[in-house]
C-alpha cells in the first residue's frame, strides 16, 4: 500500500544539515527520501534569504531540487499567524525568521515542518504552543518533527 507523499516544509537548517557532522547522514536521508517521493518538499522566500547567506556547497545543494520545491509565499495569513506566535511570546522578535518558518507552514497546508533547531522550533515545550496559536487563528494543527523523526530506516517493514 503506497501512501501520500507528505508536504513537508524544511528549512535551510536541514540544507545545511547536509554538511555539518552529526546531522549529514540523517539529513541526506532525508532528501534522498525526498527523491524517492516519499516527501513534497516546500519552500519559501524565507529559506531563499537564509540559503543566500549559506556557504556556496548548501546553495549547490538545494539547487538539485528547484524542480521539486513547491513554493510557499507571504500573505496576509502568514504574517498574521507570525504576529500571534510573537503576541503569545512563543518566540521574541529576535527570532522572527523562526517564527514565519512556522506560519509558512502553517498556513500553506503542509503536513509538518522538518527542522534542526531544538532551541525554537523542535522543542516540547513551544510545539504545542505553536498549535494553540493556530487553534486560535483557525488553522490545524502542524506536526513539528527533527528530519530524524520522519525518515523510513531500512530495517523498518511497510
Amino acid at each position: 500500500m503506497t501512501s501520500q507523499p507528505k508536504r513537508v516544509h524544511a528549512d535551510s537548517s536541514v540544507y545545511g544539515g547536509v554538511f555539518d557532522d552529526g546531522f549529514d547522514l540523517i539529513s541526506r536521508l532525508f532528501f534522498e527520501q525526498v527523491r524517492e517521493g516519499r516527501f513534497v518538499l516546500v519552500s519559501s522566500p524565507v529559506d531563499a534569504r537564509e540559503i543566500d547567506r549559506s556557504p556556496e556547497h548548501v546553495r549547490d545543494w538545494l539547487d538539485g531540487f528547484v524542480q521539486v520545491v513547491e513554493t510557499l509565499y507571504l500573505d496576509d495569513q502568514v504574517l498574521r499567524l507570525h504576529d500571534a506566535y510573537l503576541r503569545a511570546g512563543i518566540l521574541s522578535e529576535r527570532w522572527t525568521d523562526d517564527a514565519m518558518h512556522v506560519a509558512l507552514a502553517t498556513a500553506g497546508r503542509c503536513d509538518m515542518i522538518v527542522n534542526w533547531n531544538f532551541k525554537h522550533i523542535v522543542h516540547a515545550e513551544k510545539m504545542p504552543l505553536y498549535n494553540a496559536v493556530n487553534a486560535l487563528e483557525g488553522f490545524g494543527p502542524l506536526a513539528i518533527h527533527s528530519p530524524a523523526e520522519v525518515v523510513r530506516y531500512e530495517e523498518e517493514e511497510v
